[in-house]
C-alpha cells in the first residue's frame, strides 16, 4: 500500500499550501456560519441542545479533512483508479434511489440504508464523474469524434437517473460541468453548439410537456413574475440580504434561519448577508476568486492533459455551483435547491467538496523529478 501513497514528509514538501490552507479556511468559515445560524433552529423546531447541527456539522468537517488529505496523498495514478471503482459504487447508489430512496418533499434524491448515515448520492457521483469523463476524453488512438460520443452515452444515464428523482439543479449542474469539460478539449465549435442545443432542448422538453417536471414550470413562473406571491423563499431570502444592508444586524439577530426551511443550507449566503453584511458575503466571493485563480494558474503549468481536464472540471463545478447557489440567493435564477461548496451545511455536499478539494491538491502538488 506504501507504493500508492507519499510519505508525509513528501506530501508536504510539494502540496500547495495556499490552496490547502484557503480550502481548510472555508470549510471553517462554513463551521462558524453553521454555529450563528442553525443553534436557534436546534433549539426552537427539534426540542433539543441548541448545538446539535453544529456538532453534526462539526463531525463532516473532520471526515472532510481526513477525506482531502487522503486523496492528496494518493499516487495520482492510482487516485484515477481508485476513482474509477468510486465512480461506479456512487453510481450504483444513484441507480438504488428509485428504488430504496427516502422521499422528502416530492423528491427521491437520498438514500439511507444499513449502517450509513442519510445521503445524496449525486453528491458523490459528481467528482468521480470528472475524472472519468477525462480519461474518457484523453484516451489515445481512439476518433476524437468516438470520444465524444462516448462521453455523451456516458453522460446519458446520469441525467435520466437525476431527471427521475426529480433534481433538475443537479442535472444542469452536471450537464454544464460535461459541455465545460469537452469546450476546453478540443472540440469542433459547431459541434459543440450541437450539444449544447442538445442540451438545452432536452431540458426545455422536459420543463415545458412532462409533467412530473410541473413544479420546475411553477418555479419559473413564479420567478418571472415576482407579484404571484408563490416564491415565498426567494423573496424572504432577497428581504434578508437588502435588511442585513453593507454591516449586518449582528450575530444572532438574523430571523430568515427561522422562517425559511433549509435556509442553512439553500440560503446561506442570505444567512450571513442578514447577520454579518454585504461585505463579508464580498470578501467570501474574493476567496472563491483567489480559489479559482490560484488552480487555474496552477494548470497552465501542467502538461499532462488529464490532469488538466480534471482540474478544469473540478473548479468549473465548484464556480457554476457558487454561481447558481448565489444566483438563487440574490433572485437572477430560479430556486434550485444548491448547496454553496465549502459553507452550505449538509454532509453530502461537505463529503463531495471535500472529495473535489482533494483532488485538486493532488493535481496541484510539485512534480517530483
Amino acid at each position: 500500500m506504501n507504493k500508492y501513497l507519499d510519505t508525509f514528509y513528501d506530501w508536504w514538501k510539494n502540496i500547495d499550501k495556499f490552496l490547502l490552507f484557503l480550502i481548510l479556511g472555508l470549510f471553517f468559515l462554513g463551521l462558524f456560519f453553521s454555529l450563528v445560524s442553525t443553534s436557534l433552529i436546534a433549539s426552537d423546531k427539534l426540542d433539543t441542545k441548541s448545538y446539535y447541527f453544529f456538532f453534526k456539522h462539526s463531525a463532516y468537517i473532520v471526515l472532510a479533512i481526513a477525506i482531502l488529505i487522503i486523496f492528496s496523498f494518493l499516487n495520482q495514478k492510482f487516485l484515477t483508479k481508485l476513482s474509477l471503482m468510486l465512480f461506479l459504487v456512487a453510481f450504483l447508489s444513484l441507480l438504488l434511489v428509485p428504488l430504496l430512496g427516502i422521499e422528502v418533499k416530492g423528491s427521491k434524491r437520498w438514500l439511507d440504508i444499513l449502517f450509513l448515515p442519510r445521503f445524496q448520492p449525486v453528491e458523490i457521483v459528481k467528482p468521480f464523474f470528472i475524472v472519468v469523463l477525462s480519461i474518457m476524453l484523453t484516451i489515445q488512438n481512439r476518433r476524437l469524434y468516438l470520444k465524444y460520443f462516448s462521453s455523451t452515452l456516458f453522460l446519458l444515464p446520469i441525467l435520466m437517473l437525476l431527471v427521475y428523482q426529480p433534481d433538475i439543479g443537479q442535472t444542469l449542474l452536471i450537464a454544464m460541468v460535461w459541455l465545460s469539460i469537452i469546450f476546453v478539449s478540443g472540440i469542433n465549435l459547431f459541434v459543440f453548439s450541437l450539444f449544447s442545443l442538445m442540451v438545452g432542448f432536452i431540458v426545455g422538453y422536459l420543463v415545458i410537456f412532462v409533467p412530473k417536471f410541473e413544479y420546475i414550470k411553477f418555479r419559473l413562473l413564479s420567478f418571472i413574475d415576482s407579484s404571484s406571491g408563490n416564491n415565498y423563499q426567494a423573496e424572504k431570502a432577497s428581504d434578508a440580504i437588502i435588511n442585513g444592508g453593507f454591516f449586518g444586524k449582528g450575530i444572532g439577530e438574523g430571523t430568515l434561519n427561522s422562517r425559511v426551511p433549509e435556509a442553512h443550507t439553500d440560503y446561506i449566503v442570505s444567512v450571513i448577508s442578514e447577520e454579518f453584511g454585504a461585505i463579508i458575503v464580498i470578501g467570501i466571493l474574493f476567496l472563491y476568486l483567489i480559489f479559482s485563480y490560484k488552480v487555474i494558474k496552477k494548470i497552465n503549468l501542467i502538461t499532462e492533459d488529464l490532469s488538466k481536464l480534471i482540474l478544469i472540471g473540478c473548479i468549473s463545478l465548484i464556480l457554476l455551483q457558487t454561481f447558481i447557489h448565489i444566483g438563487v440567493n440574490i433572485r437572477i435564477l430560479p430556486t434550485t435547491g444548491m448547496t454553496l461548496p465549502f459553507l452550505s451545511y449538509g454532509g453530502s455536499s461537505i463529503v463531495s467538496t471535500a472529495i473535489i478539494s482533494g483532488i485538486i491538491l493532488n493535481l496541484t502538488k510539485r512534480k517530483i523529478d
